[in-house]
């Protein structure tokens, strides 16, 4: 596409292309990016976006998101537009009681984006333990709908856990759509005996909570996800890697070139169970955070900087405190036996954490953050190259990064419901300085510029190979 004259450039900063970065121009027309290059060689514009002294990046990508606990679509976008995020890909859900189909689910969900959201968003379907499910699947697939997520944990919720004769006989039905199956790797039998055994014993306080999930329970799911991966032909994404022992299997089957994939948390990259003492069960996720000073934190770490570990994400699993509360008194069921919730929020401080924490301080260069939130996610979940990079045709999606912004994490100042934050009172180098979605101005300097239903809801293709090896 060739114009004389465009929409929007941005200009003066320096901007993240691959793995380098360039003092170019991005000139805008619409909602694409029609041309990168020098300023004075770019058409001229009817609006010019002066962002000397600062990173613009390919907009980022939160693509491990759960908005149905304690969020809203509406709410979990706003969530996300203000802490710098442009694309979401949450988990749709859909009533598993009433049997609800897949395409069903889909249609509801694509008009509460379109008239809910402030960021685009794309969608995963969690497949519950409803062989039932399995019939919508291919039409869910011809709809947009490439990426499902299963359990192999979680046994005292029988919606969730599935046993591995289910798991292969969908894995076979998602490989043959060309989509990618996520897989929640703990061993589900291993860690309700443990949970047992620990309840017996009276070893039921949160800090006893790690001892029922060890590393080698998440190790051992993930041997077993890579051979039904193999069984099956279909591409695996490991959710939320948090330990050693697991990234060394799958660091054995991508050598083996095999698809598998795998993402990680800011929790598993900088919190350890000492958080169960301080804030109890408001620390209970799953897997678990790990030992203080134990191996799991910088393999987590060495595994992104050298391209094992391919994404990065929130895991965004909000409840509110009433519900996770009874967990101080057992951290694994509550008084009527049943099981105190899993998760805590992140969307809101992904991006930060991400930026203070990984580039900031531990001197990651500026395009790790576009590989692992931004191309990567794209590229798995079938968004790219519509998202996830800055280069002619993509959408006009930018994140505008301030270096010399400061700020200290505080839930009191976040948009979701859940009320607090494991990362509360944490510094931040850097800030969000301004996003573009398709062209139009969404985050700018703390406020958003753009009314509820902006956002728009993005059909995705079948998973690409992610970018590999070493950040340099």
């Amino acid at each position: 596409m060739t114009v004389d004259r465009v929409d929007t450039v941005v200009c003066g900063g320096q901007v993240v292309i691959s793995n380098h970065v360039s003092n170019v121009g991005i000139a805008i027309h619409g909602e694409k990016i029609v041309a990168i290059g020098r300023e004075e060689l770019l058409p001229v514009a009817d609006r010019y976006i002066d962002v000397k002294g600062r990173f613009v990046l390919p907009g980022l990508i939160d693509c491990h998101v759960h908005l149905d606990k304690c969020d809203s679509i509406g709410l979990g976008s706003k969530a996300a537009a203000y802490s710098g995020i442009t694309t979401l890909l949450p988990f749709g859900t859909y009533d598993v009681e009433s049997d609800e189909d897949l395409p069903t689910a889909i249609n509801r969900h694509a008009e509460e984006v379109n008239s809910q959201a402030y960021v685009d968003m794309g969608f995963h379907y969690i497949l519950a333990n409803r062989p039932a499910i399995l019939k919508s699947l291919p039409a869910a697939m011809d709809m947009g709908i490439k990426s499902f997520k299963m359990f192999m944990t979680y046994k005292k919720n029988p919606t969730r856990f599935c046993s591995d004769d289910y798991l292969c006989e969908a894995m076979e039905l998602v490989s043959r759509g060309g989509g990618v199956m996520q897989l929640h790797c703990e061993s589900g039998n291993i860690i309700d005996y443990l949970e047992n055994k620990l309840m017996e014993e009276g070893h039921t306080h949160p800090t006893d909570f790690p001892l029922s999930c060890p590393p080698w329970a998440e190790e051992e799911a993930i041997n077993r996800a890579v051979r039904m991966g193999e069984v099956t032909g279909c591409p695996i994404y490991v959710v939320h890697l948090s330990s050693e022992d697991g990234l060394k299997r799958i660091i054995r089957a991508q050598m083996e070139g095999k698809r598998v994939w795998t993402e990680t948390c800011p929790q598993y990259l900088l919190l350890s169970d000492a958080k169960m003492a301080e804030v109890g069960p408001l620390a209970k996720i799953g897997p678990p955070l790990r030992e203080k000073d134990g191996p799991h934190q910088p393999a987590m770490w060495w595994g992104s900087k050298n391209g094992f570990i391919s994404t990065l994400a929130s895991d965004h699993s909000p409840y509110p405190r009433d519900l996770k509360m009874p967990g101080w008194d057992n951290i694994f069921v509550d008084a009527k036996g049943k099981p105190i919730p899993y998760g805590a929020p992140g969307i809101e401080t992904l991006v930060g954490l991400a930026y203070s924490e990984g580039v900031v301080k531990r001197g990651l260069p500026i395009w790790w953050l576009a590989r692992v939130m931004a191309e990567n996610p794209a590229r798995i979940f079938g968004i790219y190259p519509r998202k996830g990079v800055i280069q002619v045709g993509s959408d006009a999606d930018l994140l505008v990064i301030d270096p010399n912004g400061d700020s200290v994490v505080t839930a009191m100042n976040h948009h979701g419901n859940s009320g607090f934050s494991l990362f509360e009172g944490w510094n931040i180098k850097g800030s969000p300085w301004m996003t573009l979605i398709r062209g139009q101005v969404v985050l700018n300097q703390g406020k958003l510029e753009q009314k509820p239903g902006y956002g728009q809801w993005i059909p995705c293709e079948s998973p690409s190979m992610p970018v590999g090896g070493p950040i340099t």
